[in-house]
């Protein structure tokens, strides 16, 4: 099976997401999604590792809300020792499942930042990535450059409706006090 793996902090995960992971079965051609609630993401500060188990729990209850999503909330960095690289999430995934095939999914914006990623070259050579895009980055104009570097990246730019929302924006508007259900899966 094509397996797109959708990691992120997912704090809270929103109707963007939502629609990514709409995309990626319905569009995209991918069987199912893995949604990988990671306990802390090695390039950013500003999530905490303590949170992983609320927002794991949170994310299995919003995709329960959406059974005709083919989406699979799994828990296999929440079992692993840190730090959490995306290539050993990958390959622990494909150690488990040596019959399904894996494609991260990630924005642009991290394709532009792809270079600070731990073994980002075997991310792309032996998995590859589908890309969605963001506002303010060139996917196109980033895969090219990538492909310079190596001809045997796989780098899928997805021909995807621009989702413009973030899980920053909702935790700022829930600390206001605004309303921010609507926005929630």
């Amino acid at each position: 099976m094509k397996i797109a793996v959708y990691s992120g902090s997912f704090n809270p995960l929103h109707i963007g997401h939502q629609a990514i992971m709409e995309y990626l079965t319905t569009k995209a051609g991918f069987d199912w999604v893995y949604l990988i609630v990671s306990p802390k993401n090695p390039l950013k500060d500003s999530i905490s590792a303590d949170s992983a188990e609320d927002r794991y729990w949170a994310a299995v209850e919003a995709v329960l809300r959406h059974p005709e999503l083919h989406v699979w909330v799994d828990d296999i960095e929440m079992k692993m020792d840190p730090p959490y690289y995306t290539v050993r999430t990958l390959d622990a995934l494909k150690q488990r499942e040596p019959e399904n095939d894996f494609t991260l999914v990630i924005g642009a914006d991290n394709l532009d930042d792809i270079h600070r990623w731990y073994d980002f070259p075997r991310i792309l050579t032996d998995y590859g990535v589908a890309v969605f895009p963001r506002m303010g980055s060139d996917a196109e104009a980033t895969r090219q450059l990538l492909l310079e570097e190596s001809p045997f990246y796989k780098i899928c730019v997805l021909d995807a409706p621009m989702v413009d929302i973030s899980s920053t924006e909702i935790r700022e508007g829930l600390a206001a006090g605004r309303d921010m259900s609507a926005y929630l899966m």
